[in-house]
């Protein structure tokens, strides 16, 4: 399978199942849209008006050669080992814990109903935690390194129980063999001084919630008496991001229907001086006004590209920031278990609630169809289990004909469940959005190739190292 496309200048050709990228001509582009279908005297024939004989035949030549080294139209190697990907034993390394469900903010898309999650308001305490992560200690297998994400709701309005459970952590550390990589998301009301020289010396990642521009932020985030937060959380979120050196966290955002030019707050917060990015698109119900349209879908387009020629063009000026969703590893990258079946909730990766039930992420919290088990029983429903077990790239008619499956490995299953009532479905402009998302990483990709001086040279996509013994 290949998927051909231009952006920003670049004419692109991917080969799905092996990753390689080739960055080429018109004429080699053209070319390789008509070299599996026809003949290469048709193909010379249709391109005649266009292009120089010569060059015709050079391109098919050089297409051929791509094709005998198994670097364009490669076959499916993954398919066929599916049924062993099944039968993996089940090693849990990653919980989310729902340290808070409350919050002092009214986000307005907020899916967990201002920390309340179709429920009640709770904070969790700390017996609940230090169970969850002897169960978390407890079903890792040998696997050393194990994440814990302090969610909510807000986190920081039960900073005194995460500071206890990542002391109690660090000792299990040294009494189990295991290292916990612990994250913190806030929406910065809380932080002060004691959080930042907290989260500096234990986090290995913060993540700071702030959508752009401050009258876009301030219509979706204000407190519940409409107030804004904009003006309190920025000075805030500007110290702890250098308090880190600018790495090992990242500003996170939402657009809506209400902000389609979204790459404007994309480069309004690396105007402000952060270097690690992230502005993802709403998931809301159609019946929502700030939604993501259809009709949306053509300017979000115009807006990634747009972002992601600033990127390139700030690149070069020696001013560079991250976007999150233009970030792929084309040397590494993730194993070919993780490039299947994604994030690996309901079975890696499991969300807990302030009393202890387990989810299989925090988008299912609040839903007593997907409630799995809890921290002192372990996980009961099996069958839930086993069914998000079953859920990768093959198992969705909708990945199977798509040239990123590999890339964003079959969307969110919480999506996918809400828009269709099925983790196996897909949520279709979230799709989209990816599909694009993945074009313009890979044309960033070949930018800084260009840059480098290896331009028109193929940039190959290695397999990933499994990683489940790290």
């Amino acid at each position: 399978m290949v998927h051909q496309f231009k952006n920003n200048g670049y004419d692109i050709v991917l080969d799905v199942n092996s990753g390689a990228i080739h960055v080429v001509d018109d004429v080699t582009f053209d070319v390789i849209a008509l070299f599996e279908s026809h003949t290469e005297e048709e193909i010379v024939s249709a391109l005649s008006d266009r292009y120089d004989p010569a060059e015709i035949a050079e391109a098919i030549g050089e297409v051929t050669a791509l094709r005998d080294n198994e670097e364009l139209f490669t076959e499916d190697v993954y398919e066929h080992h599916i049924t062993d990907f099944k039968k993996r034993p089940t090693v849990v390394k990653a919980l989310c814990l729902h340290i808070a469900h409350d919050c002092n903010l009214a986000c307005k898309y907020c899916f967990a109903e201002e920390g309340e999650y179709h429920g009640r308001r709770a904070l969790m305490d700390y017996e609940t935690g230090r169970r969850a992560l002897d169960f978390l200690i407890e079903n890792s297998g040998n696997r050393k390194n194990l994440e814990v994400d302090f969610f909510g709701g807000e986190p920081l309005m039960n900073f005194d129980v995460v500071r206890r459970l990542v002391a109690y952590g660090r000792e299990q550390e040294k009494k189990r063999d295991k290292h916990f990589r612990f994250t913190q998301t806030a929406n910065g009301v809380l932080v002060d001084e004691a959080v930042m020289e907290f989260a500096n010396r234990e986090m290995d990642n913060v993540v700071l919630s702030i959508d752009g521009r401050r009258e876009v932020h301030d219509r979706m985030r204000p407190f519940r008496k409409g107030q804004g937060s904009y003006d309190l959380i920025v000075p805030k979120f500007l110290k702890l991001a250098d308090s880190r050196g600018q790495e090992r966290y990242y500003v996170r955002g939402t657009f809506t229907h209400y902000n389609t030019d979204f790459s404007a707050d994309v480069l309004h917060l690396a105007d402000l001086g952060f270097r690690q990015i992230s502005v993802e698109p709403v998931v809301a119900q159609p019946t929502d006004d700030y939604a993501i349209t259809e009709e949306d879908l053509p300017v979000l387009f115009d807006e990634y590209d747009r972002l992601a020629a600033n990127m390139v063009k700030r690149e070069r000026e020696g001013n560079a920031f991250h976007f999150f969703h233009f970030m792929i590893d084309l040397e590494g990258g993730p194993c070919v278990y993780k490039r299947l079946s994604g994030c690996g909730s309901g079975t890696e990766y499991l969300a807990v609630t302030p009393w202890g039930d387990l989810y299989p992420c925090h988008q299912f919290v609040g839903n007593e169809d997907f409630l799995m088990g809890n921290v002192w029983d372990g996980v009961v429903k099996e069958s839930l289990r086993d069914e998000f077990k079953c859920c990768n790239v093959y198992a969705k008619e909708k990945c199977r004909d798509c040239f990123a499956r590999f890339y964003c490995s079959g969307g969110c299953a919480a999506n996918s469940y809400n828009f269709h009532g099925s983790i196996t479905d897909a949520y279709d402009i979230g799709c989209e959005l990816q599909r694009k998302r993945v074009e313009c990483a890979i044309m960033i990709k070949a930018a800084e190739a260009e840059l480098s001086g290896i331009a028109g040279a193929e940039i190959v996509e290695e397999e990933g190292n499994n990683d489940e013994e790290k």
